[in-house]
């Protein structure tokens, strides 16, 4: 999450400046935090991530959206994921169409600033979204996914991808991604 907040808003507060605002700011529990930048390696990943689920998913009922889509989480939260998958009509929280109700799965890329929330409070209640089958992980320090699949009686089972000669399957979209093309011009540190 970024540090710059605005605290003691409701949620209908938050959309109202939201709306309003010339940048993004996620919304958690009264407070609303502007979003920072994205480096030019979190970007590729996320156009990779966007073409590869496009390519894949053309003319099924599933469809990938940007980092522009607001996911509504519940009432106490708002985000913008990196990748957000809806499988059949989009629900809408308003006539504004600008919150989305029903993702099948999310995919958030790893940031140093933002990898804690990430792994913690954002997938402790992403995991309550009734829609959501997915919720993925893709690190951009080194060649590694995780992700996290909805199984019967809400338990979560994760699957590890760490070679880019691996591929990974959102069984809940009908989508199979390459790791090597997923991973296609980041630039990996020696170290990782």
């Amino acid at each position: 999450m970024a540090s710059h907040s605005v605290t003691g808003l409701t949620e209908e507060q938050y959309l109202a400046l939201e709306r309003a605002a010339d940048f993004k700011s996620e919304y958690f529990d009264g407070e609303m935090f502007a979003m920072s930048g994205a480096s030019v390696q979190h970007g590729r990943l996320q156009r990779n991530l966007i073409t590869e689920l496009a390519n894949s998913l053309r003319g099924t009922p599933c469809e990938p959206f940007g980092s522009d889509l607001r996911v509504r989480v519940s009432r106490r939260m708002y985000t913008y994921p990196d990748v957000t998958i809806v499988c059949g009509k989009p629900v809408l929280a308003d006539e504004r169409q600008d919150v989305l109700l029903n993702p099948t799965a999310i995919i958030e890329v790893l940031s140093p600033s933002t990898e804690k929330y990430d792994r913690g409070l954002k997938l402790q209640h992403y995991r309550a979204i009734e829609s959501l089958q997915d919720y993925i992980l893709v690190d951009q320090s080194q060649i590694r996914i995780e992700h996290y699949s909805r199984q019967d009686k809400n338990v979560w089972t994760l699957r590890d991808y760490q070679s880019l000669d691996e591929a990974m399957t959102i069984a809940s979209v009908g989508a199979t991604l390459s790791l090597a093309r997923v991973y296609d011009r980041v630039e990996i540190p020696p170290e990782a």
